[in-house]
């Protein structure tokens, strides 16, 4: 498991944060507004704190953050609906991904297959629960069925799985950086092997 110093918690939880309030709000990208960055923070949650309660604030955070943008921007309030309540095992199920790739985390190139099945599951099990939610428990659809919601899977997924693979990357590619810079043996030992 990788384990952040105290400051570096304080830091890397503010930056996502920070991160979430740029991102999250519209819930489509567009050339002016950057995708939702929720499902990938979710995961480095996991991923970088060994304390559960940032999981709940975040949550919190999350609607708080819906809540601003539909009461003070005007940001429609379509996707609020009774199945607005299951983001929370939907997000959770990608703070367990990381969780779950935390604990087999080796700063080796050996364990990005592991990454990437983590958050690619991760992200798979978020769709199904806040999509089939928002399909079959929400307001929108009249007429409901399986086919047509393995329909809007294809349609949607793609651009939700594009956002998490982004967003993961970037965090990635910072994160070598930072550990080859703060540890280059370690990085020289991943390399040489």
């Amino acid at each position: 498991m990788f384990i952040l110093s105290k400051r570096s918690t304080v830091i890397l939880g503010v930056a996502l944060s920070i991160v979430m309030w740029m991102t999250r709000g519209l819930h489509v990208a567009t050339p002016t507004h950057l995708p939702d960055a929720s499902w990938a923070i979710f995961f480095l949650l996991g991923f970088y704190f060994r304390q559960s309660m940032v999981l709940p604030i975040f949550l919190a955070q999350a609607a708080l953050i819906d809540y601003v943008a539909i009461t003070q921007f005007g940001v429609d309030s379509y996707c609020v609906t009774p199945a607005y309540a299951f983001l929370l095992p939907a997000y959770s199920a990608m703070w367990l991904a990381g969780r779950w790739y935390a604990a087999r985390y080796q700063f080796h190139a050996r364990t990005l297959p592991l990454f990437a099945a983590s958050a690619v599951s991760g992200a798979v099990i978020c769709e199904l629960i806040s999509s089939g939610s928002f399909y079959f428990l929400g307001e929108h659809f009249a007429d409901t069925s399986l086919t047509v919601f393995a329909s809007r899977l294809v349609q949607y997924f793609p651009a939700n799985l594009a956002s998490v693979a982004l967003y993961l990357g970037i965090a990635a590619l910072i994160h070598v950086l930072i550990v080859s810079l703060k540890h280059p043996a370690a990085a020289n030992q991943s390399h040489g092997q």
